[in-house]
């Protein structure tokens, strides 16, 4: 059985747990030595990261305004 790479869409539509469930069940899959899990299991966890990190940079607070001087320069 040869699994077929699933579309950015259809990633899309899972959610944070299922894809992270997914991912781990490919990867430990792929660890037992089935080669066709691997590419399956690598998309899923691209999309995890991405995910993670998008969340993280939505997290972020804003810059601080830069300090002026407390001298007047000129």
């Amino acid at each position: 059985m040869n699994p077929v790479e699933p579309t950015p869409q259809q990633l899309a539509e899972l959610t944070d747990e299922e894809l992270e469930h997914l991912a781990i069940a490919w990867r430990a899959r792929a660890a037992r030595g089935d080669q066709s899990a691997f590419g399956l299991a690598h998309a899923l966890e691209v999309e995890r990261r991405k995910r993670l990190r998008d969340s993280q940079l939505a997290t972020l607070p804003p810059e601080p305004a830069p300090r002026r001087p407390w001298w007047k320069f000129w």
